[in-house]
């Protein structure tokens, strides 16, 4: 199936620093640091109730000293599972849709000469001022990016002057190659330079052999649905999180 495929190499793109494989459940747990690498995802089928396992989770999660999360796939979500934690008092955040894209190298529009291959430190650098984050954060950041176990393209695009306007990175994992932390500055957007970025990163997956690209965008977000849309990108599934 092959939003299972997607999912599971999502989850390889994106490591966790500690990971649990428990009654079909993936326990995922990196101090704290984004929602997806400290999360729970229920993937494959189970052989115990749905209220043992949370409270397992709940139990392993407070004795590391970070909240439960639980993030659910439409493909994958035992009966049951949603509705209980609804009644623990758990609430739905960031609706997530998971896109698919077929990859022909010969139907992509050529690159922007304006994006290239940079190192991790050097997109770190670019993807914290970009995206505002706290520079306290970049080195748990990083500590995920390293533990990436696949071919991985750092990629930015430059503005006229040289200075980095996009960026993102890309894993790839056989035939597929998934896109992450997309970001625009807030000062150039509407430029075209997401698209230019994108085009990019999808000719240097192509010649990887990568035949799907898939990418995951908030529901809310809309002007980044209709970029992926125009690009030709379709839904696959969808998930949420379950936050207490």
């Amino acid at each position: 199936m092959l939003a299972r495929r997607i999912e599971e190499a999502s989850l390889n793109a994106w490591p966790a620093l500690h990971q649990l494989l428990y009654d079909g459940w993936i326990i995922r747990l990196s101090n704290g640091y984004t929602k997806r690498a400290n999360s729970v995802t229920p993937l494959y089928p189970s052989a115990l109730e749905v209220e043992e396992n949370i409270a397992y989770c709940e139990r392993l999660y407070r004795q590391q000293g970070l909240p439960p999360i639980f993030r659910l796939t439409s493909h994958a979500c035992p009966p049951g599972l949603d509705e209980a934690l609804a009644a623990r008092g758990y609430r739905v955040v960031d609706p997530t849709l998971v896109w698919r894209l077929g990859l022909s190298p010969d139907a992509l529009s050529p690159p922007s000469a304006s994006w290239r291959q940079t190192t991790l430190e050097e997109w770190l650098l670019t993807y914290t001022r970009l995206s505002g984050g706290a520079p306290g954060s970049a080195p748990k950041h990083a500590e995920i990016l390293r533990a990436i176990a696949l071919p991985t393209l750092y990629a930015r695009l430059d503005g006229a002057g040289g200075e980095p306007v996009a960026c993102g990175l890309a894993v790839l994992e056989g035939d597929l190659v998934g896109l992450f932390d997309l970001v625009t500055d807030p000062a150039a957007r509407r430029r075209g330079h997401g698209t230019a970025l994108l085009l990019g990163m999808l000719h240097w997956a192509a010649s990887e052999g990568a035949r799907h690209a898939y990418l995951q965008v908030v529901r809310d977000n809309a002007p980044a649905r209709a970029l992926y849309d125009r690009l030709g990108f379709r839904q696959v599934y969808h998930y949420w999180y379950r936050l207490p």
